[in-house]
């Protein structure tokens, strides 16, 4: 899949303090492409790193296979912070002038309002709108001349859950309509609901990256007890696709591949002349595994 953006090492301080650490990934073409980490992890840096808002100290990015800079930025609709409009002006007033500073889009006021459901409250002063719709204006303002790719960091921050839930529907339908999407967000679950990509950051750290399914898949454990809890953890720790042996509690937790299941422990330890008192299948929920890789 070819690759609209590429980061390659981008390291960025703040003084003492390392906000990225050599930072590289791709992102395919016509993915939702969500980065993941809790506040403080380098997220926001990124994007306005990516945006030309901020300078790398060290490290590369290149959009579109190359295109210059001016050219790239033109292709790219951005929603950075909070949306920064004129309380007194109308949606259509407020776009017209978010027009003129990005030279695009004066002739698509009406396509964008409508993608965003608001071309009913056009004429409406912004002061009057919700959150979720002040969120959406701001939405239609980085659609204005049909970008490529859109930036969105952390697009529901702050919303009800009604609010969340257009947001997230309005991002699936961009993308299906073939826009790219990058967002920041800190909220595993929006990034499991929407994304098809993530990349992990922890402290500037880059964690994972990959297809959702493939870097939050969810690890089961087995947890087993016997009699001799010394042979036991010999035996399992040579059995094929048990990849930890942990002691918690008195039980031993097992990490495994998944094709190992309760049935193949149990038969493998009576293979090895070991009874089990305990055996459970512990579901390991993405959360767990979210907090283990980011505490």
């Amino acid at each position: 899949m070819k690759a609209v953006l590429s980061i390659n090492n981008i390291s960025k301080s703040y003084g003492p303090i390392q906000a990225l650490k050599g930072v590289s990934f791709d992102v395919p073409e016509g993915s939702v492409f969500g980065i993941l980490g809790p506040n403080g992890s380098g997220k926001t840096t990124l994007l306005g790193t990516l945006l030309n808002v901020l300078q790398a100290d060290s490290g590369s990015y290149e959009w579109f296979g190359g295109m210059q800079p001016e050219a790239a930025r033109r292709q790219i609709g951005s929603l950075l912070e909070t949306p920064n409009f004129y309380h007194y002006l109308s949606a259509v007033d407020n776009l017209e002038i978010a027009a003129a500073i990005k030279q695009r889009g004066h002739d698509d006021k009406t396509r964008v309002l409508e993608k965003v459901n608001l071309l009913e409250r056009k004429d409406s002063k912004f002061q009057s709108y919700s959150l979720g719709m002040k969120q959406r204006l701001a939405i239609a303002s980085a659609l204005l001349g049909q970008p490529k790719v859109l930036v969105f960091d952390e697009p529901t921050n702050g919303l009800d859950p009604a609010g969340i839930a257009e947001i997230r529907e309005l991002i699936r339908q961009l993308n299906k309509e073939g826009n790219t999407i990058i967002m920041a967000s800190h909220l595993l679950d929006e990034v499991e609901k929407v994304c098809t990509h993530v990349a992990i950051l922890k402290r500037g750290d880059l964690l994972l990256h990959g297809p959702v399914d493939e870097v939050l898949r969810s690890e089961d454990q087995i947890e087993i007890k016997a009699a001799d809890m010394a042979a036991l953890e010999a035996a399992v720790a040579g059995m094929q696709g048990i990849k930890q042996v942990r002691r918690l509690d008195g039980v031993l937790q097992l990490s495994a591949e998944a094709q190992v299941n309760t049935l193949a422990v149990n038969e493998y330890c009576i293979g090895k002349g070991i009874v089990l008192s305990h055996l459970l299948l512990k579901k390991k929920s993405l959360e767990t595994k979210f907090m283990e890789l980011t505490n």
